[in-house]
């Protein structure tokens, strides 16, 4: 039983083995190829980001100079509607250059010529011409024939990437308005993720084989800081900026006596834009869904800045992560633990794997730990479907079994707390054996109908079972007209001697009753009833395909031998040690020893009888 068991075990971890195996393959295919729980990082990764932006100040090195709502409103007497004359923007820019500020940025298109104020965009071209630390905004379409890249003036920033066709043309968008040398500037094109959600700035974009700065890369490599290497920066966000209305700062310049600080602007990085509504400059990012642009090419400028960009480790490393989970779960179902427990664990490290990212990021760097847990919880739920219903077929089965030997209340009762197990092994147990034949039914045979016998020993077994369901006992197995049942297992039972005598008692009770009903039929019907109690192998026994719920062992063969020695002593004999283990709850006749086949020393026999 031993074997078979192991063999059972063995086949339920191959089984889980090869689902996490399937699991792992899912994983290196996701990782390498597909990225399906790409999205789970970046959903994830998006509620640590707000976290921690949270948790960082505005920054002090760059300020938003913001056409609101207010400025809007504001201007609208002294500039129209928008957009405004350019000449405003030119006076914007004379008067805070004047406070040397490092740069200054517009998030603005000057692409279209004003063909009605002609005079206003020369205003404002020769201010940007004035000022070698203002850059412009450039956007890179993605239809369109565009300009030829060798006509494009130098000072657009185009550099080769890599043996570009000397015929390249690019749809890029450029400040037409001021003068080709004056064109110093950048791309403010939105960078999403396969989401649509901005996380990520690109330092640079090709097309046709050359490289395009971003307006915040270009800005800061002419003033001489260094950039990453790399393509794009994940973006380190903060919980807001120093935002300056341009209303407040236009009518500054206008005033003899400025009412804002003179040195408000010294020595930080200027961004003009707009985050009014109506201006619809706003783009989904992990922090708002109506996010302004201005900001995110502020974040861009002091990311660069600082150096502070969150440093991405790559999907690939955290791929063992992921298959570590799956190897734990796998190995807890294998081992039969509980659904309950394994998911306990994994909420454990769910917890300190999050922990540990917020920790990260909070130090600059993005850990992508949610795709692995994604895997991690998928591959639990799944398997603790199929545990759940494996474990729901196996109980379906034990009940089965056990019905056909226990009363059926008894079963479910047994099965809920997980008592009895078809997988369980068989095992020693101390139980008592009672075995029951007819006497007589060779001559009632002879005398009745087959259908009479039949129905008779129906209604036999039947009642007999009843009486030994009623003393807990355990329903072995009907042998031709002989029952055999046993007491003290499944459950083990103190009183297992006491419960058994019991039962014969009433089950002599239950012949008398049944045959008053037979009349003439049963008056030739007896029975002989045998019990013994000892040590015997209790269990599942039985082949792979055929497997019985049984008692094995000398204590087996002693109650049947017992059994035949009642004919002409008494309806019920019990041996000395089933006498011993019921004590003083039955009167007890000595029936003497007798020789019994297969033991060399006698065995002494009682009948017992109910106290009066």
């Amino acid at each position: 039983m031993g074997q078979v068991a192991e063999r059972v075990r063995r086949l339920a971890t191959g089984r889980w083995f090869l689902l996490a195996l399937l699991f792992a393959l899912l994983v290196f295919v996701d990782y390498r190829h597909v990225g399906l729980t790409r999205i789970a990082d970046q959903r994830g990764g998006d509620v640590l980001l707000k976290f921690n932006t949270s948790r960082r100040p505005p920054s002090d090195r760059v300020v938003v100079i913001d056409i609101d709502q207010r400025s809007l409103e504001m201007m609208n007497d002294l500039a129209g509607s928008w957009p405004w004359p350019r000449s405003v923007h030119g006076e914007l820019i004379d008067y805070v250059t004047q406070q040397d500020p490092r740069g200054v940025a517009f998030d603005i298109l000057f692409n279209e010529a004003d063909i009605y104020r002609p005079e206003h965009d020369a205003a404002f071209a020769d201010a940007v011409a004035r000022h070698p630390n203002v850059w412009l905004a450039m956007t890179l379409n993605e239809d369109g024939e565009g300009a030829w890249v060798s006509q494009m003036p130098a000072a657009v920033g185009a550099q080769s990437a890599r043996n570009p066709p000397v015929d390249a043309r690019v749809p890029l968008m450029m400040p037409l308005v001021v003068a080709p040398e004056a064109m110093r500037g950048g791309l403010i094109n939105f960078t999403s993720d396969s989401d649509g959600v901005g996380r990520h700035h690109s330092l640079y974009r090709e097309r046709s084989g050359w490289r395009f700065p971003s307006l915040a890369a270009r800005m800061l490599r002419d003033l001489g800081h260094p950039l990453p290497p790399d393509r794009e920066i994940l973006l380190n966000w903060r919980s807001g900026w120093k935002h300056v209305s341009f209303a407040d700062v236009y009518l500054d310049a206008l005033r003899e006596r400025p009412l804002r600080p003179r040195d408000e602007f010294k020595d930080k990085l200027i961004v003009v834009g707009t985050a009014a509504p109506g201006l619809l400059d706003l783009r989904l990012t992990p922090l708002a869904s109506t996010y302004p642009g201005v900001q995110i090419l502020a974040t861009a400028l002091d990311n660069l800045d600082r150096g502070d960009w969150l440093r991405e480790v790559p999907r690939s490393a955290v791929m063992p992560f992921a298959l570590a989970l799956i190897a734990l779960v796998a190995i807890g179902l294998a081992r039969n633990v509980s659904a309950n427990r394994i998911g306990y664990v994994l909420l454990a490290i769910t917890v300190a794997a999050i922990a540990v990212g917020a920790l990260a990021l909070a130090n600059g760097v993005f850990v992508p730990i949610f795709g692995p847990l994604a895997f991690g919880w998928t591959f639990y739920f799944l398997g603790s479907a199929l545990a759940y219903f494996e474990e729901r077929n196996q109980r379906l089965r034990t009940s089965g079994m056990f019905k056909r030997f226990l009363d059926p209340r008894v079963v479910t009762s047994l099965i809920e707390t997980g008592e009895i197990d078809h997988r369980n092994s068989a095992e020693s147990r101390e139980v008592s054996v009672l075995f029951s034949d007819i006497r007589g039914f060779t001559s009632l045979s002879e005398v009745s109908s087959a259908e009479d016998v039949v129905a008779l020993l129906n209604g036999y077994f039947s009642q007999q079972v009843q009486v030994i369901f009623r003393h807990s006992g355990t329903l072995d197995k009907f042998i031709g007209d002989a029952i055999m049942a046993f007491w003290g297992a499944p459950v083990a039972t103190a009183n297992h001697a006491e419960q058994a005598v019991a039962a014969a008692l009433d089950m002599s009770a239950a012949l008398e009753a049944l045959r008053g009903q037979l009349g003439a039929l049963g008056a030739e019907l007896e029975i002989g009833i045998g019990i013994h109690s000892g040590r015997a192998v209790v269990g599942f026994i039985g082949s792979n395909d055929r497997l019985d719920y049984t008692v094995i062992g000398d204590t087996v063969n002693l109650a049947s031998r017992i059994e035949g020695l009642t004919k002409g002593i008494a309806r019920v004999l019990v041996s000395e040690a089933t006498r011993e283990a019921a004590g003083d709850a039955f009167e007890w006749r000595d029936c003497g020893s007798h020789k019994v086949k297969g033991r060399e020393a006698p065995v002494r026999l009682f009948e017992p009888t109910r106290r009066t």
